[in-house]
């Protein structure tokens, strides 16, 4: 037995909206230890909507619909959804009095089109939404298919799960056993290098161990299947221990860590504190370090020295050196870095200056080339350089270029390297 996630709306396919519902369902799946293995969104039109529900219902036993419980005429779900069983619809007096009493509540007159709402297939159980008007139901069409629908507002949607949804589930036997993943982050090695030094533990069943990667990160999800949390992440831990040691210094976090909370972690814990000086990178590497609350213990702050003169009145980089080699160039990036350190009095300092792009490369600084400084206390500095590619978008390498600074001040610190 296995659930199916169909999400509808047309604004989905667009790109409009971003789809979180299927994540926090996908999540919510997992946790009463009920396999899913697709996952579908589809616009707004009642024939290709038909085509995904006989599609699922013949390789899925449930199947959980988010979107297209409105009251307008292309809120096409529930009547298709009838229609693909031959079904009538029934119209519920008291999910009318429902829609109409917060209406009411709201000092606002209901429009007859809402009466819509209050349509679902001829015995099918009524999933209530307290913060909204779009009901959803509880069906089984036929033995061994259930179907629930959903709106898709966010929140109407997970607090109709937990009230009504998750006690279903439960009281039909899910929920005995769980899927809980752990997922460990790597920074400064390919997916496919990390791939081949762990692929033995790829042939596990359980826990699994599964690579991909994203912005540069690279990930392994530890996944087991057990009777409670607890026990699933007995089965883990020794694996993600394993995994780490193989790793190395290139693993940094799990779960939710980032970069900048890790290296934060590690500035605190010393006593130390950081200050940034950025140029192309235009604040972001000051963004993502004061996304971690309390940063302000160890995060002094930064200057973005985007202009040369603010890289010489402010940060005392040499004219001289501008005008000979350039912002983007690696004494730059040097004095950039001392110059923040001294002028915010700080343990540590990080620079970045480069060319993000779409413009403003040449044959001998390619759009991509970015140089990253990183004084240490005693104010030696390092100096690391970086081709990103010209091919990237002006984001990405601004995003690169922040991370691949975290990390190196990461490394740094745990080289024990002063």
């Amino acid at each position: 037995m296995s659930a199916e996630i169909i999400c509808v709306g047309t604004e989905l396919l667009l790109g409009d909206i971003v789809n979180t519902n299927v994540q926090y369902l996908a999540q919510q799946l997992a946790s009463l230890g009920i396999p899913h293995y697709y996952q579908t969104v589809v616009g707004d039109n009642r024939d290709r909507l038909t085509e995904i529900i006989k599609i699922a219902s013949d390789r899925a036993s449930i199947l959980i619909f988010t979107g297209g419980l409105g009251p307008t005429p292309d809120d096409l779900t529930t009547e298709t959804i009838a229609a693909t069983f031959e079904t009538p619809l029934v119209e519920h007096p008291e999910i009318l009095e429902d829609i109409a009493a917060k209406f009411a509540q709201r000092r606002r007159q209901m429009a007859p089109n809402n009466r819509k709402q209050a349509l679902l297939p001829e015995k099918a159980g009524i999933i209530p939404n307290r913060s909204g008007t779009a009901p959803g139901m509880l069906w089984q069409p036929r033995p061994n298919l259930t179907i629930l629908t959903f709106p898709g507002v966010p929140s109407e949607m997970r607090l109709m799960w937990q009230e009504t949804a998750v006690p279903y589930l439960r009281s039909q036997g899910w929920g005995k056993q769980v899927i809980h993943s752990r997922l460990l982050k790597f920074w400064g090695i390919g997916e496919s290098t990390l791939a081949s030094k762990v692929s033995k533990f790829f042939d596990m069943t359980n826990p699994t161990v599964a690579p991909y990667a994203l912005d540069g990160i690279v990930k392994l999800r530890v996944s087991a299947r057990a009777a409670s949390e607890v026990e699933a992440v007995e089965l883990i831990d020794p694996v993600a221990q394993d995994l780490q040691d193989i790793a190395g210094i290139d693993y940094f976090g799990s779960d939710e860590e980032t970069l900048a909370a890790v290296v934060g972690g590690l500035l605190r814990d010393r006593g130390e504190t950081l200050s940034v000086a950025e140029s192309c990178t235009g604040g972001g590497l000051g963004q993502m370090l004061t996304e971690t609350p309390g940063s302000s213990v160890y995060f002094h702050g930064g200057i973005i020295a985007y202009s040369n003169e603010v890289k010489t009145h402010v940060l005392a980089v040499s004219q001289e050196l501008l005008t000979q080699l350039g912002a983007v160039s690696e004494p730059v990036a040097k004095q950039m870095a001392l110059g923040v350190q001294e002028r915010l009095k700080t343990s540590w300092s990080l620079s970045i200056t480069g060319i993000a792009g779409p413009g403003g490369g040449n044959d001998c600084k390619p759009v991509g080339l970015v140089y990253i400084g990183l004084a240490a206390p005693d104010r030696r500095v390092d100096i690391f350089e970086y081709r990103f590619g010209a091919e990237r978008d002006r984001e990405t390498i601004r995003r690169l270029s922040a991370s691949h600074a975290l990390d190196r001040l990461r490394r740094k610190i745990l080289s024990g390297d002063r």
